[in-house]
């Protein structure tokens, strides 16, 4: 959705590198990349980055208030927390150094996103082994990769295994955290774990 945003291109139509693009600039933004990083980034001149990052606070303001409310919030608190109330201590909010301030500042925004989406993917982990056998599937987990897992499975299971795998996840939050916006959750089935991207 971010690159069709910026890039005045359709999600169904969109070339990978315009997505590989858009991806840079939303994780580059939300830990405080400056125009030069991001042009070193993508290979672009400073000032095409710069109006990347422009245009993308432009579009999608609420993450500039989002970033500025977790800096206030950390500086005071000390603190943040992810959606399920897991809290990430800095104490070094408050350091007189400039630099590790930003630092934990830059760690205070990222902190909330990636620490709520690791609980999401524990949660799916942790109720999955059930569900498979719920389901009379004898399907193994074998290995999570940031917010992914990786699962072994007959042939005869996987068309059955598949809706049961994304039911779990995206449902995970559940009954804990309702989302205003769903889990969009892909399965794939491949011989191994890089065919499968």
């Amino acid at each position: 959705m971010t690159a069709s945003e910026m890039f005045g291109v359709s999600v169904k139509d969109m070339p990978g590198e315009v997505r590989r693009r858009a991806k840079a600039i939303n994780f580059g933004i939300i830990y405080g990349i400056s125009a030069f990083g991001l042009a070193n980034q993508l290979g672009i001149g400073r000032e095409e980055a710069g109006a990347y990052i422009k245009k993308y606070f432009e579009r999608f303001p609420g993450i500039r208030a989002y970033m500025n409310e977790s800096k206030a919030f950390v500086r005071s608190h000390g603190h943040v927390t992810t959606i399920f109330g897991r809290v990430c201590h800095y104490p070094q909010a408050s350091s007189k150094n400039p630099q590790e301030r930003a630092f934990v500042e830059r760690q205070a925004i990222n902190a909330p996103i990636q620490g709520s989406a690791s609980d999401i993917i524990r949660r799916a982990m942790i109720r999955m082994e059930g569900a498979l056998a719920d389901a009379g599937l004898s399907v193994r987990m074998l290995l999570q990769v940031h917010d992914e897992l990786v699962f072994e499975a007959p042939e005869a299971e996987v068309e059955r295994a598949l809706p049961v795998i994304r039911k779990v996840m995206i449902d995970a939050p559940f009954p804990a955290v309702s989302l205003k916006v769903p889990l969009q959750v892909d399965a794939r089935a491949a011989g191994n774990w890089d065919e499968a991207h």
